[in-house]
């Protein structure tokens, strides 16, 4: 496949040249640049490149261009590759009108002319916006084909399990032409799906997620038998631990049971995450963290869920469901939390096909023009709902108390109270729901009143409570009554330490009441619960396994 593509256009030839030139020396051995000198000779370029079947990166256009300037041209670019990150070429002037063009075209970034050095002023904007544009998966370019039904929980949580694990695909229903044909090639029914059609033509029906991910390029065997450091659970504080351990010398491994990123990956948006002032994704933080510990060296086995922690002399044993094992000298517990089912058994059977758990940004665009619920107070619920509303018709969030405020971001609360179709029911909650197939109606209860009624929609959308999934750790690691892992001083009562503890010392901040076994990020008892200091639990674990390590 031919090389990406990065293109400038600017009507002045002498600022022509020395971006395409500056970008050239730096990425000219990856990408094909193009230059064009306005932006009508851009168009024809992009229309070429599309009828190549090629791809576009990064397009940098000038602002003040006779007849098309750089917003006009970034505008009808954007319907040929809607994907590509976009640029704007100021001059100091035309700040306002790059400050315009975020909302006119979602601008990714506006450059200042002149922009040397170009090692300060260029280059880290362009190489920001190449990982982007690299970790978005691209649905058009996507050779893995997914045919199923609409209200199916089980393709849905195929399409999901991709999503989430950025591998891009083709969705298709059983009921259009070529599903049709995928399912009857393959041999069977559209009572059968989700059918997955991969690259090389292997047909997976109702695949479990371990299988899927080992046809679809994701790592689920360990090549080692033993470590010195094994990451359980992918979240911020995961890949955290895994980025400064593999960075540090460690071999480590990073287990995680469903798709890198956790709670975090599934968050549409992230506005208050310190270096990222126009906010960043859940997907790309976590995807570039994921391709940070990859590059270092660090292991990550996916769709693997681990069972079962034992020590075993200076070793700790994790088992995983199925029997395998691995053996570490360290382990890092970084599973996270999970959000808690609603209490209205006549909900459950719409898991999947209508009631979600999570944002599930995937469904986004298929509540176009729909009535859409969410339940919860929290900024998970309030960045999904940001996400939503540019969708849907209509946002109705559900909270049990009086108002936002409460328990989200003041920032978050100033922006859904600014958006139209973002309605905010206080004193509600969610008691029942039914549907043929899938949801239609949801029962609502007034908490204070206790009057009830019904209302008609298909999308329901849940982010309530923090439940940790620690179950496996019972009657091995010492947790609190709610579940959380208790660590360091926690663990220290009246000057005695945790029973069983064999070590001359107290546990360490982050160490668990087994010695050499760590807790970091939402699992751990009395965390921030917050995604940079998750990130910052991760990279202090990092540095307690050192001291452990140097100790033994």
């Amino acid at each position: 496949m031919a090389n990406p593509t990065i293109l400038t256009v600017d009507d002045d030839p002498a600022v022509s040249r020395a971006v395409a030139r500056d970008i050239r020396r730096r990425y000219g051995d990856r990408y094909r640049v193009v230059r064009a000198v306005s932006g009508a000779e851009a168009l024809e370029a992009l229309h070429e490149i599309k009828l190549r079947g090629e791809r576009l990166a990064v397009m940098l256009a000038d602002y003040r261009m006779p007849k098309m300037n750089g917003i006009e041209f970034l505008e009808e670019a954007m319907d040929l590759f809607p994907l590509a990150r976009r640029v704007l070429l100021t001059a100091y002037a035309d700040t306002g009108a790059a400050i315009d063009a975020i909302n006119v075209v979602d601008l990714d970034h506006y450059l200042l002319k002149p922009w040397n050095p170009p090692e300060e002023h260029l280059y880290p904007v362009i190489d920001s916006l190449l990982d982007v544009w690299a970790a978005t998966p691209d649905p058009t370019a996507a050779e893995i084909r997914v045919v199923g039904h609409r209200w199916s929980a089980p393709s849905f949580a195929v399409r999901d399990f991709l999503a989430r694990n950025l591998v891009p695909y083709r969705w298709l229903k059983a009921d259009e032409p070529e599903g049709a044909r995928l399912l009857a090639a393959a041999g069977v029914t559209a009572a059968d799906v989700p059918l997955v059609v991969t690259a090389d033509g292997t047909s997976l029906v109702a695949p479990a997620e371990k299988e899927l991910a080992a046809h679809v390029g994701l790592s689920t065997t360990p090549t080692s038998d033993f470590y010195d450091l094994v990451v359980v659970g992918g979240g911020p504080a995961g890949l955290g631990a895994a980025v400064y351990g593999a960075s540090e010398g460690l071999r480590t491994v990073l287990v995680e049971r469903e798709a890198t990123g956790g709670q975090t990956g599934q968050s549409s948006r992230i506005d208050n995450y310190l270096g990222f002032p126009d906010g960043v994704s859940g997907s790309q933080l976590t995807g570039r963290a994921r391709r940070q510990a990859l590059k270092f060296g660090a292991e990550i086995l996916s769709a693997r869920e681990v069972v079962a922690l034992e020590a075993a002399g200076s070793g700790r044993v994790l088992r995983f469901g199925g029997g395998a094992s691995i053996t570490a000298h360290t382990v890092v517990l970084a599973t996270g939390v999970s959000y808690r089912m609603l209490a209205a058994p006549s909900l459950e059977p719409f898991t999947g096909a209508g009631v979600f758990y999570g944002s599930a940004v995937t469904e986004a665009p298929t509540c176009s023009g729909d009535e859409v619920y969410m339940v919860g107070g929290a900024n998970s619920a309030g960045q999904a709902a940001l996400h939503f509303s540019r969708y849907a018709k209509r946002v109705h969030m559900l909270v049990r108390g009086a108002d936002l405020a409460r328990s989200m971001s003041t920032y978050l609360v100033d922006r859904i109270s600014a958006i139209d179709n973002i309605v905010v029911h206080p004193w509600t909650e969610v008691v029942g729901g039914k549907g043929d197939g899938h949801l239609e109606q949801l029962t609502l209860r007034d908490t204070r009143s206790g009057a009830v009624e019904t209302v008609a929609t298909s999308w329901l959308f849940v982010f309530i409570g923090a439940a940790p999934r620690t179950e496996w750790l019972d009657g091995v690691v010492a947790r609190d009554e709610r579940g959380f892992v208790l660590t360091g001083p926690d663990l220290v009562a009246d000057g005695q330490r945790p029973a069983g503890w064999s070590l001359p010392r107290d546990p360490y901040h982050l160490e668990s009441s087994v010695p050499g076994v760590f807790a970091a990020g939402d699992v751990r008892a009395a965390s921030l619960k917050r995604v940079a200091s998750a990130v910052g639990d991760g990279a202090m674990a990092i540095s307690l396994v050192h001291r452990y390590l140097e100790a033994q």
